[in-house]
């Protein structure tokens, strides 16, 4: 009796090829940014009140701690969890698109901090353009809305972000030599409106 059972011959690994490997990486980067936006979404959807059914009266005003869901999409007015999931995907935006696309060289008169996430202006500065990216090229946007996107937002934010003398100053003006300082903001006024 001959053994006539054969072995199938094992596949070879799908390889990505090089060249494939970049956009695969900045396709992943996108999904999950996106991802992290539903994520987001579906948590403020969950904390909405429910519609009341017709002829059932809802309540007319809502207590401070019934009021889960934030006021603003703006991360600045976001606090606990929803900042530290906001800032996670601007993160992923920063570090995946932004700064490979529009980070250029640092200088002494562009600098720029490892550690941004750490410096509250710039947190507001980069989030406030990540907004916009998202409502400029979004497919329904329009044509030139990336141009508008370029001129009226990105070109304003990075003379800000990346001047001698912005939130970025006291950080990094060059690759070999990183630094790391928050700047002091001014102490708010005492009116000596205390009681």
């Amino acid at each position: 009796m001959s053994d006539t059972s054969t072995t199938a011959p094992v596949p070879e690994p799908f390889r990505v090829p090089d060249g494939d490997l970049d956009d695969l990486a900045s396709t992943l980067a996108k999904t999950m940014s996106e991802v992290r936006q539903h994520g987001v979404i579906l948590d403020r959807l969950g904390s909405e009140p429910a519609v009341a059914p017709q002829g059932v009266d809802a309540p007319t005003a809502q207590t401070a701690s019934e009021a889960d869901g934030p006021t603003s999409v703006f991360i600045l007015a976001l606090g606990g969890e929803a900042y530290s999931v906001e800032l996670a995907a601007l993160s992923d935006w920063v570090n995946y698109l932004f700064l490979p696309v529009y980070g250029r060289e640092i200088s002494t008169t562009r600098p720029w901090c490892a550690q941004w996430h750490e410096h509250p202006e710039a947190v507001a500065r980069l989030h406030a353009l990540w907004l916009a990216w998202q409502q400029l090229t979004d497919a329904e946007a329009g044509l030139s809305s990336p141009s508008t996107w370029h001129r009226d937002h990105l070109d304003h934010t990075l003379v800000q972000l990346r001047a001698p003398d912005g939130p970025f100053a006291a950080c990094t003006t060059s690759p070999t030599r990183p630094n790391h300082r928050v700047l002091a903001t001014p102490a708010p006024e005492d009116l000596g409106l205390a009681a």
